[in-house]
This record gives C-alpha cells, structure tokens and sequence, in this order.
C-alpha cells in the first residue's frame, strides 16, 4: 500500500506542477521518476484519486474533482453544451459523441448524477457508451441529455 499511496502523492504532484492532457503523457512523466505503470493501473489511480480530463482554454487537462452530486450536475450543466456534438442510441444503449477530449469529463459527470435510467458508461476519447435499464430508460436519458446540451429533443 505504502506504493500505491506514494505513487498517488507522485501522481498528484504531476498534476498539480504541469499541464497534463493525456494518460499516455502522465505515464512517461511517471516512468521519468521510476514508475512504470500499465495503462489499466494508471486508469485505476486516476479514478481513485478523482482526477478528471477537463476542458481549459489552453485545452484538455487532469484536474482534481471532488466527484460530489452537485459537482456532476454542474458539469453536465456547463460542460455538455460545449462538448456535445451528436446522440444516437440502439436498444438499451446511447452512444454519445463529444469534441475531442470531452468524453471523459461528461461520462465521470454522468457516473457522479446516478441517474437511475442509467447502469453504466464507458468514456474514450471523443465518445461514451451508455448503457441503460430498458428503451423506455433510453429514451428518457436521450431526451434529458439532449436538453442539457441545448438540442432539440
């Protein structure tokens, strides 16, 4: 544990000293001060410590998130207007389409709300897939989503 803890603090000192934007960049910084990390460990560390790929003016960057309700709700809020680009949706499941580097701060927004309607969602890059209880739960979250983004639903 005194690793993990210790590779955690080298983590968010990283973060807090640079602009980091990607997890492939944070992984060569890491490996730079002796830790060679997997990209499924650097996935799990970056959760754990509620970092979050966030949009700046300069670009995408880790920042930390307190991962509260109300911050999610915020960021949805503010973030999905200006990230949105496209919905589509086929059984239970959305496939959420954003600018690049935008996929990652509205999936951990979507995780933060637990929304009933939905049971999980997997962030990439530019895209998230949701996956929800049943259609009507579908089209229910693709309804408020689009809201949120500003788009006629």
């Amino acid at each position: 544990m005194a690793n993990k803890r210790e590779r955690h603090d080298t983590i968010l000192e990283i973060i807090d000293s640079r602009v980091v934007s990607s997890q492939e960049d944070l992984r060569k910084l890491l490996l730079q001060r002796g830790w060679d990390v997997t990209q499924a460990t650097l996935s799990r560390d970056l959760r754990e410590l509620r970092l979050a790929r966030v949009p700046t003016p300069e670009g995408a960057r880790y920042a930390v998130t307190d991962g509260s309700i109300e911050e999610s709700r915020a960021a949805l809020e503010t973030l999905l207007p200006q990230l949105f680009l496209r919905l589509d949706g086929v059984s239970e499941m959305l496939v959420l389409r954003t600018v690049p580097g935008g996929a990652q701060p509205i999936a951990a927004a979507l995780d933060g709300e637990g929304w009933s309607d939905i049971l999980g969602t997997v962030g990439g890059d530019d895209t998230i897939l949701i996956i929800c209880r049943s259609v009507a739960a579908r089209d229910r979250v693709m309804r408020r989503l689009r809201s949120l983004a500003g788009e006629p639903s």
